[in-house]
């Protein structure tokens, strides 16, 4: 399958198909003219990258998890340990929305002798939502 059938198929550009065989995250088996020809298991291996980028993982980490040959290498305590890191997101998001939604609807006149806004400010003055 051509570059330009895998970009149409797939939906990801053909310059980023480009520089996903540069980092070795993907590989073409030849050429057709000036065109790169993957194999038909590209389709399979580019969702398996959109589902590790959509989960939080680095390139690097997909690409480990690729394999060199192609053929998926899941290092399960790396999705365990992704999967807590996503706990402990979802929980500060969690924590974020209740505040902003209490402080919306908030029957203070002025936020700022809210307290429970003047928490959420305490905890983005500590980088509580940075980290």
């Amino acid at each position: 399958m051509d570059i330009a059938k895998v970009a149409k198929l797939s939906g990801v550009p053909a310059s980023t198909l480009r520089f996903y065989e540069e980092k070795g995250l993907i590989n073409s088996v030849g050429r057709q003219g000036l065109r790169r020809v993957f194999n038909a298991n590209i389709l399979d291996q580019l969702a398996l990258i959109a589902l590790g980028r959509a989960a939080g993982f680095s390139l690097d980490e997909i690409a480990r998890m690729i394999g060199s040959k192609g053929k998926p290498n899941i290092d399960r305590e790396l999705l365990a340990n992704k999967a807590d890191e996503l706990d402990r997101t979802i929980k500060k998001l969690i924590g974020m929305r209740d505040g902003l939604q209490h402080a919306a609807a908030c029957s203070a006149p002025s936020h700022m002798e809210c307290p429970k806004f003047r928490r959420l400010l305490g905890l983005a003055a500590e980088g509580a939502w940075s980290k």
